[in-house]
């Protein structure tokens, strides 16, 4: 009994230290994550940009015949952006997740759905 309440004790206390490590975590790397996992699992789709500014691009796509209006954060990207960001408004690609197809995202730090020149081009 005394070994299965320690071992119990562990797993409660390991399940603990995991929420608060998860908690703790920095928006922005949640963020990343985010991006980075859609990128690497999401379906591909077609967009379009109806709005464009240096920190935000504002989106809508259509999956299985329902219409979605997303928009993402893009200020950490701006490298990744024209100079000139009302460029991008028209046509884009983008990756969602096929759980949650209002999960999206038009570019990443390994992906860009964008078709306008990129500044790094």
């Amino acid at each position: 009994m005394l070994l299965l309440g320690a071992l119990g004790v562990g797993v409660a206390s390991f399940g603990v230290r995991m929420a608060l490590t998860a908690m703790q975590a920095n928006p922005e790397k949640r963020e990343r994550r985010r991006r980075l996992e859609l990128h690497r699992h999401g379906r591909l789709g077609d967009a379009l940009i109806t709005e464009a500014s240096e920190a935000m691009l504002y989106y809508s796509y259509s999956v299985r015949g329902v219409q979605y209006e997303a928009s993402q954060d893009v200020s950490t990207l701006r490298d990744m952006l024209p100079p000139e960001p009302e460029r991008l408004i028209g046509p884009a690609s983008l990756k969602y997740s096929s759980r949650n197809p209002a999960n999206s995202i038009l570019i990443c730090e390994e992906w860009s759905g964008l078709r306008a020149p990129s500044r790094a081009a």
